[in-house]
């Protein structure tokens, strides 16, 4: 009897599976695994908010198992080791996993296919399980990848993607392999507030209801602050509960003007990950230098600390980033903003932006995080380096009666319409019955060094 070791790692999910269906179709049984990689541990990207919204993600993954008469395997340690030591106890033949961008998974691969063909079994890694179009299956003339979306975009466009997969019906998981008690969000700390579920169900209801009653204002509503009207997924595709490639099929089948934007940013997230495939060296290494000499995280922690908190004095900037910190989560108009403010108006390196963020977001991903960190610090693949976002200006424009902010900084609930957006222009007791700082940076300020330190003054 043939045995295959389904090793899941940024794919939990049972629809449009293709290690799965591979290992389905070609063996008798399976092993359904996921490791604890004490690797990821140690980088410090296991953080609570990550970690409650996987146990939910393998809570739902082993229930959708058991309903077809499989179970999910449980280990902690390193990964190498403890697939060849589960593929030893199942006497298994191959493993099947999906294949990544990062530094660290593609490290991974290579010693645990080292590893399994010291032990005779086979590894087998498919593509396009966590992105739409592989990294590199297109890439421009004399050169390993794009670095410039609109082109990449354009050929990306052009493939013919795989058909989704259906959930299998049955899976037989051989006898004998021992697992782990699943992880438990309530064993955790630290949490976000309203952070959200996760899981496979969680993950296809909120695709179903975006696709009924969202995408189709995504074009126009898609920067609306207090509307609302992202589709909330990304860290079902950060987990992989959702297929990347059904959501363009499904998308596509919705059509319009909505849809179409919707699938751009699904490039987006493609097109970073053919960068980081292509230049590693990026999850921490300017893409494209501009010799910055950054404020350190020391040198300004002042701002840094007011900036974490919500304490800037810039209302759209603080909102943002009290929702952060209370849903793990950040509207992507709120990211744009509150990184131009960081590193270009306060010149604080990149890096400590994108470790804050990875500290608390349920989608925290290496190559979504921080290449779109460069792209607005302006070392990244951006075509316009320089540009700097007005907190101000963009407050109005996004956020325009400012119901955003009063969500978010309640203690300005009490002003009205724009004008919550510049409380410094109250005056003597009306500006004293506010308890909100001013501005730590005058924003001409702020542009003036910007300018100074790249050149341009």
């Amino acid at each position: 009897m043939s045995i295959s070791v389904v090793l899941f790692t940024c794919d939990l999910r049972l629809h449009d599976h293709p290690p799965l269906r591979a290992a389905l179709d070609g063996t008798e049984e399976v092993v359904p695994l996921f490791v604890r990689d004490r690797g990821v541990d140690a980088s410090g990207f296991a953080v609570p908010n990550r970690l409650a919204f996987l146990a939910d993600c393998l809570h739902d993954l082993d229930a959708g198992l058991r309903e077809r008469g499989g179970r999910l395997v449980v280990r902690s340690g390193d990964l190498v080791e403890e697939v060849c030591k589960v593929a030893a106890e199942a006497d298994a033949d191959e493993v099947h996993m999906a294949a990544d961008a990062s530094a660290h998974a593609h490290r991974r691969e290579r010693r645990l296919r080292r590893a399994l063909e010291g032990e005779g079994v086979r590894l087998h890694v498919h593509d396009t399980v966590s992105t739409a179009v592989a990294p590199g299956a297109v890439a421009p003339a004399g050169s390993d990848h794009f670095a410039v979306f609109t082109p990449y975009f354009r050929r990306w466009s052009e493939q013919r993607l795989r058909e989704p997969h259906g959930a299998p019906r049955a899976v037989r998981v051989p006898e004998g392999v021992g697992s782990e008690s699943l992880p438990s969000r309530a064993d955790l700390s630290g949490l976000s507030e309203g952070l959200a579920a996760g899981g496979e169900i969680a993950g296809r209801k909120s695709l179903a209801t975006w696709l009924r009653s969202g995408v189709a204002a995504y074009e126009d509503r898609h920067d609306d602050l207090a509307g609302d009207a992202t589709s909330r997924l990304s860290p079902h595709l950060h987990f992989g509960t959702l297929s990347p490639v059904e959501l363009v099929h499904r998308a596509r089948r919705a059509g319009g003007p909505g849809a179409e934007a919707f699938v751009r940013q699904l490039a987006w997230r493609d097109f970073h990950r053919q960068v980081l495939a292509a230049r590693p060296a990026a999850a921490d290494a300017d893409y494209r230098t501009q010799h910055d000499r950054w404020r350190s995280e020391k040198a300004a922690r002042a701002d840094v600390e007011a900036w974490k908190e919500g304490r800037t004095g810039y209302p759209v900037v603080d909102a943002a980033m009290r929702q952060l910190r209370h849903e793990g989560w950040m509207h992507n108009r709120g990211r744009l903003l509150t990184a131009s403010f960081l590193a270009k108006t306060l010149y604080v390196d990149w890096r400590v932006g994108a470790r804050h963020f990875l500290d608390l977001l349920v989608d925290g991903d290496v190559a979504n995080n921080q290449l779109n960190w460069q792209w607005m610090a302006g070392t990244g693949t951006d075509t316009r380096p320089n540009r700097v976002l007005n907190p101000v200006i963009q407050a109005k424009r996004y956020d325009p009666d400012g119901a955003y902010v009063r969500r978010w900084v309640p203690e300005l609930a009490g002003l009205e319409g724009p004008s919550v957006h510049e409380p410094w222009k109250l005056r003597g007791l009306d500006r004293a019955a506010f308890d909100y700082p001013d501005p730590i940076v005058e924003l001409y300020e702020g542009l003036a060094r910007f300018k100074r330190a790249r050149g341009r003054d």
